[in-house]
């Protein structure tokens, strides 16, 4: 069973920089494609950014491309999403998710989730 635990929420100015962390916290270590959603107040939980299980391939949503990276470290069982320029419209629970496809996983169909860390822009 995979758990996963977001860490790095939190309250930054339109501009500034937050790196997020998820960290897989179960001991099975089976590779797969990990990614990061958000869900805004009163808007349903949308795609952010994946990262496949090797880290050879990654993918954004528009809205976060160019300000956004994901990255990972899989000897750590880690997963990271540096984000800059941040806008008022970033601010959101940002929930990590693994397991599934890549499409299976940019659908939101992915098998495990975090518990979401907030994170929330000043303008």
């Amino acid at each position: 069973q995979v758990e996963l635990v977001e860490s790095g929420g939190g309250l930054v100015q339109a501009g500034g920089s937050l790196r997020l962390s998820c960290a897989d916290t179960s001991r099975t270590r089976i590779a797969y494609s990990m990614g990061w959603f958000r869900q805004r107040p009163g808007n349903e939980r949308e795609f952010v950014a994946l990262i496949t299980w090797n880290g050879a391939d990654t993918d954004y949503s528009d809205s976060v491309k160019g300000r956004f990276t994901i990255s990972r470290d899989s000897a750590k069982n880690q997963m990271y999403l540096q984000m800059n320029s941040l806008m008022p419209e970033d601010a959101a629970v940002y929930y990590c998710t693994a397991g599934g496809t890549k499409t299976a996983l940019r659908e939101g169909r992915s098998d495990y989730w975090g518990q979401g860390t907030q994170v929330t822009v000043s303008s």
